[in-house]
Order: C-alpha cells, then structure tokens, then sequence
C-alpha cells in the first residue's frame, strides 16, 4: 500500500524559518489540506513534496524510501498542478492532453475526449487554448491529471477561477480520485464539500 510519509520538515524562506518539526502521513483514499495565512509556506511546502525543493531538514518518504533518492521513480507517481495553468496557449486542449499523457504515466482507461467531456470542455476540442476563458483554462489543466496514471495530486490553489457550479464539479472529480485509492495534498481557500466520507488530514502552516 502506497503512503506518503514527512518527518520533521523544515523550511526556510529569506531567512525565516516557516515551518519546523513538521510530520504527517497521507495513505490512499486521504487528502492533505494546507491551511494558513498568506506567506506561512504552503506553496513553498507543495514544491518541497513535488521535490522540486529541497527542505532544510527533515525526510519525504513514498512507500518507505527517500523521494530524493528515488528521483524519477517517484514522479511517476505525482502529478502537480500550481498557480498557473502550465497549458501551451497556442496549442488546442486535445494536444495539450496528447503531450500530458506522453510526458507521464498515462491512463489506459480513459480517451483524451472522455477527459475534456468531463470537465465539461466537450465542443472545445480543437480551440486554441489561449480563447478559452479563465474558467476553461484552468478546467483544461484539470483535464490533464485526469489522463495520467498519477497516484498522488499536488494542487496549489486548484479551483481558481472556476464558478460556484465548477467547483461542485472538479470537486466530484476529485472524490472519485481519492475513492479510487488516490492521494492528494492540496492548499485551497474554498471550504472543501466532499460529499463522500473523504479523511482530510489538515494542518494549519501558520500554527508552526
């Protein structure tokens, strides 16, 4: 069974320290909820668990081994999505989907259209990305973890844009992810509505 293990991390930022002594661990079926004031370190904290930083101290462990020793092994099984939407804008969603489910370990279970249908991008196939609206864009790239066989979802912030209605849906989405056995860890100002018994493991950054 796969886990996600943090010991005693640590992280500082121009020469404050933002967290120390931080430990969880998230198994499947679990989401981790980042919470805390502007500036506590939680975008700072998701790149730590992406390893594309390193921590100032402290261990990241997938099932038990080092994620810095394993290196590609283990972003195999990670699939981030940050502020920005990460989609080529003169590109059309099908290809940026052709391009995500060729640079990580794609799902064999679900079609590129199946994908944008749903998220609610069916009839936007071959629009270039750069006239969709905010909303879509960021749809667009929720799309994109969707046709990966990622097993834990790194999301900074991942209902930004999206209205009332979209974020009922992603939400529904990300339910199924997680009772399929899935992982997440994710930082959001939206109050989460899972409507499944989903374990959420919360920590508040700003309480460090």
């Amino acid at each position: 069974m796969a886990t996600f293990e943090a010991k005693s991390l640590a992280c500082i930022r121009d020469d404050r320290m933002l967290f120390e002594g931080l430990d969880f661990t998230i198994n499947p079926g679990q989401a981790l909820v980042l919470e805390g004031r502007n500036g506590s370190g939680k975008t700072s904290l998701l790149r730590i668990l992406c390893g594309i930083r390193l921590p100032e101290a402290g261990d990241l462990l997938w099932e038990g081994e080092d994620i810095f020793q394993l290196g590609p092994e283990f972003h195999e099984h990670i699939a981030y999505l940050g502020h920005k939407d990460g989609s080529k804008l003169d590109l059309t969603p099908l290809e940026n989907l052709r391009i995500a489910k060729g640079l990580g370990k794609a799902r064999q279970d679900i079609d590129l259209e199946e994908a944008l249908e749903q998220v609610g991008l069916y009839g936007f196939e071959d629009v270039p990305t750069r006239n969709l609206s905010a909303g879509q864009q960021r749809r667009l790239a929720i799309a994109r973890l969707l046709v990966t066989d990622a097993k834990l979802w790194i999301l900074d912030e991942p209902f930004t844009s999206l209205d009332r209605k979209g974020i009922e849906h992603m939400e529904r989405l990300f339910e199924g992810h997680l009772n399929k056995g899935g992982m997440a860890a994710m930082t959001t100002h939206h109050r989460i509505g899972f409507k499944d018994e989903i374990e959420l493991v919360r920590i508040n950054l700003s309480d460090r």
